[in-house]
Order: C-alpha cells, then sequence, then structure tokens
C-alpha cells in the first residue's frame, strides 16, 4: 500500500488501540489504557507504514490489537508517544 493511499480517518480500531491517519501522510496511534499518544509524521510515519504493511502480511490472522501492541511495544511506537491531555 502507497502511503497516499491511505483513507485519512480511522483505519484500524481494537478495545486497546487504534491507528489513524491524518490528511497530511501522518499516524496517530493510540494506546487506549495508558491514555498515551504517538503522532508519527515524515520519516517516522513512512517507517511506521511500512513496518504496519510488514505485521499485517506477516500474521493477517491478528486482530487489531494484536497488530497494535506489536507496533506499540516491539516496534517501539510507544517511545515516540505522549500523555493525552485532560
Amino acid at each position: 500500500m502507497i502511503a497516499n493511499q491511505i483513507p485519512v480517518g480511522l483505519i484500524s480500531e481494537g478495545e486497546k488501540y487504534d491507528l489513524r491517519a491524518t490528511e497530511d501522510g501522518a499516524f496517530i496511534l493510540r494506546s487506549k489504557a495508558d491514555f498515551f499518544t504517538a503522532h508519527l509524521q515524515g520519516e517516522d510515519a513512512a517507517r511506521f507504514l511500512a513496518d504496519y504493511e510488514a505485521i499485517k502480511l506477516q500474521f493477517p490472522a491478528w486482530k487489531p490489537d494484536q497488530t497494535l501492541a506489536q507496533l506499540w511495544d516491539q516496534g517501539g511506537y510507544s517511545w515516540l508517544a505522549a500523555q493525552e491531555a485532560d
């Protein structure tokens, strides 16, 4: 999938995580339980898209929370997250 073909808005949602795309090609990965959000732009967004697509290809039966948790924890995207405002 090419970045400009990503739909704007909600891409994937589970009980614990959700993933959204913005009009400017950025991604927003959110941990609902922790109230943390990673805003991924530029090179981070390009790397995230490649990682997301690789996991989707490798584990097509995974549910959204499994895929997004893998990216959040093992992919290291939690390091780019900030706590959400009240």
